[in-house]
């Protein structure tokens, strides 16, 4: 099984920025497709940025373009998101997940085989 930890998350103001850490241990990143996600109380689990290691792209929800940054350190072993200009409804628990079997990326959480515990990630107004 392969070990993803998430670490960065915590308490901000609205306006303020939070740069989220996935340590993604023991895999090579050309492989996989690697995705930052999150699941706001009482709500579905949505995909917020994947980074497509077949062909180096990255992708972003639409709630996502202009305001995060996903990207990748394969020495490190890291795959950072970077959010800026935080809103209360980015509050949630954010989760990055890795997946072998994608061609690509995709949003849907169902594809993804791999989980990190996720980080907390709350905005107040």
């Amino acid at each position: 099984e392969v070990p993803l930890v998430e670490s960065g998350g915590g308490l901000v103001q609205a306006g303020e920025s939070l740069r989220l850490s996935c340590a993604a241990s023991g895999f090579n990143f050309d492989d996989y497709a690697i995705g930052w996600f999150r699941q706001a109380s009482g709500k579905e689990r949505e995909g917020v940025a994947v980074f497509a290691g077949v062909d180096n792209t990255t992708h972003y929800a639409d709630f996502a373009k202009g305001r995060f940054t996903i990207s990748s350190d394969s020495a490190k072993k890291a795959v950072y998101l970077q959010m800026d200009s935080l809103k209360p409804e980015d509050t949630a628990v954010y989760y990055c997940a890795a997946s072998l079997a994608l061609d690509g990326y995709s949003f849907m959480w169902s594809l993804y085989e791999y989980w990190g515990q996720g980080t907390q990630v709350t905005v107040s107004s």
